[in-house]
């Protein structure tokens, strides 16, 4: 992500720049955001109590499945940005979960969504809940619950654009794009998708010719906001959908993570397509695509568009990719960071430079261009998986164990 933000922190780590920690009971891969004076985040808990554990599935070093009969909590907080304090909470629901997940999941992974009025908060196949920013709720839907591929779980967020909230919901058994009137809940429109399960958040592409919203899946698909017509479709050939795509005024740029039954090109989409723009078997153009690199690196983390080139952090060697953005040139790629860990959460970009968080706590701070160098390293005794809010002046970031603001 590239914020429009104003003088973001650069050096931080225990006990150094930051000005509070909220402590967190629970679950959850989804980010923190921010509207004035409030952060939002949420979580699930679960009693301990609650349920007797499987001790045949315990692994050292391995997360604890999540109990199907254990008593869980959908929360949802509102902070104070300035001291870290506690304005409200509120339990969306609680109760046993509808659908099991995998233990690297979590039943919080989708982001809130705020339009500056209402609070938007999914829980995947556990309801849709709106508030109003002072805790009060003011609408749920419940879009039903269907297995996800391998009980993966789901981690689509929601998006809010004028005064329509968008709801992808992929799965298994059955697949829909939503356009919800943001003040009611109620359906202004919803398209069928052939798809099963994807994980990655739309985006609403404003280009020189159109805004349009752009989902993900084994096809990219995009849609007239107003009216869910179809645009244009773009087969990624395989693999596994996470990450949302990057864009400017001209090219969006999206991809799936490679996996056995294919995937991992990096597309680059002209504004104006329309219709089928798959190119033809052994070509890497078409009447749409300016441009594709195979085996690019795409993988969990969303990449960062920054100054003519996209930087893409591969997640399980710790290494880094990065491309021209108008040619699609490699500029380098498989790139060890020294010492990294595995990258969940996304980088982001500032002060001509790539920071890029890995899940043991560290922020690998990588100079921006055609070099690769590594320039610093930012710690904090956490593991990270949450990608960072950033407001001016300031971070927030997730960890498991607390939420930290940085200054």
């Amino acid at each position: 992500m590239v914020p429009l933000v104003k003088n973001l922190p650069q050096v931080w780590g225990d006990g150094q720049n930051i000005k509070w920690e909220y402590p967190l009971e629970g679950n959850g891969w989804s980010s923190p955001i921010v509207w004035g004076d409030k952060i939002f985040i949420t979580e699930v808990t679960l009693d301990e109590n609650s349920y007797t554990p499987d001790t045949t599935k315990a692994r050292p070093g391995r997360r604890p499945e999540y109990p199907q009969d254990g008593h869980y909590r959908w929360m949802v907080y509102c902070l104070d940005k300035n001291s870290g304090e506690l304005i409200w909470e509120q339990m969306a629901l609680e109760g046993k979960p509808r659908i099991e997940i995998h233990r690297d999941n979590t039943y919080a992974s989708e982001t809130p969504a705020t339009d500056g009025k209402m609070l938007y908060v999914n829980f995947g196949m556990h309801g849709l809940f709106c508030y109003d920013l002072e805790g009060n709720l003011v609408w749920e839907r419940d879009f039903g619950s269907y297995p996800t591929d391998g009980d993966w779980g789901v981690s689509t967020s929601p998006v809010v654009y004028k005064n329509i909230l968008y709801m992808q919901i992929d799965s298994e058994e059955k697949s829909v794009l939503y356009a919800l009137d943001k003040k009611t809940g109620e359906e202004i429109w919803s398209v069928p998708r052939e798809e099963k399960t994807n994980y990655s958040t739309p985006v609403i592409w404003k280009n020189k010719t159109r805004t349009e919203l752009v989902t993900m899946g084994l096809k990219a698909r995009s849609y007239d906001p107003g009216t869910g017509k179809l645009i244009w479709e773009l087969d990624l050939g395989g693999g596994r959908n996470i990450a949302s795509p990057v864009y400017d005024k001209n090219t969006i740029y999206l991809g799936m993570e490679k996996r056995r039954d294919g995937g991992g090109t990096l597309f680059a989409v002209k504004a104006g397509s329309e219709g089928d723009i798959t190119p033809s078997e052994g070509e890497s153009t078409s009447s749409g695509v300016l441009w594709s690199v195979p085996n690019s690196g795409l993988s969990m983390p969303t990449p960062v568009l920054y100054k003519g080139y996209i930087y893409i952090t591969d997640r399980r060697p710790g290494a880094m990719h990065c491309y021209e953005a108008s040619t699609g040139r490699i500029i380098y790629q498989k790139t060890r960071i020294t010492d990294a860990g595995p990258f969940w959460a996304s980088p982001w970009a500032y002060d001509d430079k790539i920071f890029c968080p890995d899940e043991r706590g560290t922020t690998h701070v990588i100079k921006a261009g055609e070099e690769f160098e590594i320039l610093s390293t930012n710690f904090i005794d956490d593991k990270f998986w949450s990608s960072a809010a950033m407001i001016d002046n300031a971070l927030i970031l997730r960890g498991v164990s607390n939420l930290y603001y940085v200054e």
